[in-house]
C-alpha cells in the first residue's frame, strides 16, 4: 500500500510544481498559490498515511500511533484548503472571498486541535499501521477522534461537490470539464473512501469485522479521487498555457525560412537567457527581430520584382492573396540578396506595405516565411553571405 500512496503523492507534488512554475517577475496569484497549497497538502496526506511513514514517525517520536493525529490533522488541513481554493476559484467581491477563507480556517483550526487533544487523552499503546481506524473504533477518545476527522473531511467534500454542481450550470469549456473531474473525484472520495471508512468503523461498533473496506478499498479510492480532483483544478489553468506554448514553438519553427533570409540585418537586442527558454517569448522576440530586419531592408525593396512575380502567379491561377504573398516573398528575397552583397539600395524603393506588417501576431510573418521556403535565393553568393552572418 505504501507504494500506491507514495506514487499518488508524487504525482500530486509534480502537478503543484508545474502549476506554480512562473516567471520570477510576475506577481504571486492567490488562486495559483491556493491551488498549489491544496495539491501539496493532498500529497502530504498520502505520504503521511503510508505504513512506512507511519512506522518511521512512531519510531522517531517514541509514541505508538503518533502518525495517526499527524495524518488526520494533515487531512483536515487539506479539507480546509479545498474550501479556500473554491473561494478563490469562484471569485467575487474581495470581502466575501476573505470571509469565506477566514471561515474555513476558523472551522478547521479548532478541529485539528481537537484531534490532537483527543489522541493525547486516548489509551492506544498498540501500534497499528494499516487498520487503526477499525482496531480502535471502540476505544474512548480514539473513537471520537476517528469520527471527528471523517466528519470534517466529509463536510469539505460535500461542500465542494455542491458548489461544483451549482457552478456546472453557469460555465462552459475547459472550466466545465475541470468541474466534472472535480465532481468525479469528490464522488469517488465520498463513496470509495469515506463511505467504506464509515461502514468499517460502524461494523466494529456492531461487533462485526469489515476491516478490509478500510484497509484495502479506501486507500486506492482516496488516491484516485484526489488525482481526479487535482486534474480538475490544474487542467483549466495548465492546458491553455500548454496549447499556447505549443503554438509558440510551432510558429517559431515555421518562421525559420524568413529568419534565415533576413536575420543578418536585424539589430534587435537579444532577450535574457532565462527569458529565451519560454516558447511564447522566444516567438515574440523573433517577430520583433524580423520586423526590425524588414524595416532595414525596405530601401532594397524593388517593385519591379514584386510586379513580375505577382503577374506570373496570377497567370498560373493562384488566388489574389496567395499571389500577393508570393510576390512579396520574392521581393524580400531579392532585397536580402542585395543587402548581403552590399549592393546599393534601389533608386526608387518600393512604398508597398507587406501583408506581414499589416496584420498583428505571427500569422502574416508565417505566411511570408512559408512562401520564402519555396522561393530560391537569387544566387549562391547572396545565400552564402547570409549564412556567414549567422555563423
Amino acid at each position: 500500500m505504501s507504494l500506491v500512496v507514495y506514487l499518488a503523492g508524487a504525482v500530486l507534488l509534480l502537478s503543484a510544481a508545474v502549476l506554480f512554475r512562473r516567471p520570477r517577475s510576475s506577481a504571486p496569484n492567490p488562486l495559483t498559490a491556493s491551488t498549489c497549497v491544496a495539491i501539496t497538502l493532498g500529497a502530504l496526506v498520502f505520504v503521511c498515511s503510508a505504513p512506512v511513514t507511519l512506522a518511521a514517525v512512531n519510531d522517531l517520536t517514541g509514541i505508538p500511533n503518533f502518525g495517526a493525529p499527524l495524518t488526520y490533522g494533515m487531512l483536515s488541513a487539506y479539507s480546509c484548503s479545498l474550501l479556500i481554493l473554491l473561494a478563490y476559484w469562484r471569485g467575487g467581491p474581495p470581502e466575501r472571498v476573505r470571509r469565506q477563507v477566514l471561515g474555513g480556517v476558523a472551522g478547521y483550526a479548532p478541529l485539528i486541535g481537537t484531534v490532537i487533544v483527543l489522541f493525547a487523552l486516548a489509551d492506544a499503546p498498540t501500534e497499528r499501521l494499516t487498520d487503526l481506524d477499525t482496531y480502535y473504533a471502540n476505544t474512548p477518545y480514539m473513537r471520537e477522534m476517528i469520527v471527528l476527522y471523517l466528519l470534517g473531511h466529509t463536510a469539505a467534500i460535500v461542500a465542494m461537490a455542491v458548489v461544483c454542481v451549482q457552478w456546472l450550470r453557469e460555465v462552459t469549456g475547459l472550466l466545465r470539464t475541470g468541474l466534472r473531474l472535480i465532481l468525479a473525484g469528490a464522488l469517488l472520495d465520498l463513496l470509495g473512501f469515506q463511505l467504506t471508512k464509515y461502514t468499517a468503523v460502524m461494523a466494529r461498533w456492531a461487533g462485526h469485522d469489515l476491516d478490509f473496506l478500510s484497509t484495502s478499498v479506501a486507500p486506492p479510492m482516496a488516491a484516485l479521487g484526489a488525482l481526479l480532483c487535482s486534474a480538475g483544478y490544474v487542467l483549466p489553468r495548465l492546458l491553455p498555457a500548454a496549447v499556447a506554448h505549443g503554438r509558440g514553438l510551432r510558429d517559431h519553427r515555421r518562421l525559420r525560412p524568413l529568419w534565415n533570409r533576413v536575420g543578418f540585418v536585424s539589430v534587435a537586442p537579444k532577450p535574457p537567457v532565462s527569458w529565451w527558454r519560454l516558447p511564447e517569448e522566444r516567438l515574440h522576440w523573433r517577430e520583433v527581430a524580423i520586423h526590425d530586419a524588414l524595416l532595414a531592408l525596405a530601401p532594397y525593396f524593388d517593385d519591379r520584382v514584386r510586379s513580375r512575380v505577382l503577374a506570373a502567379a496570377l497567370r498560373e491561377g493562384r488566388g489574389a492573396h496567395e499571389a500577393r504573398v508570393a510576390a512579396e516573398a520574392a521581393m524580400v528575397a531579392e532585397a536580402a540578396r542585395r543587402a548581403a552583397a552590399r549592393e546599393a539600395p534601389c533608386e526608387t524603393p518600393s512604398t508597398h506595405r507587406l501583408h506581414a506588417t499589416e496584420v498583428s501576431g505571427a500569422a502574416g510573418l508565417v505566411e511570408l516565411a512559408q512562401a520564402l521556403a519555396v522561393t530560391p535565393a537569387a544566387d549562391a553568393v547572396g545565400e552564402g553571405t547570409v549564412k556567414a552572418f549567422h555563423g
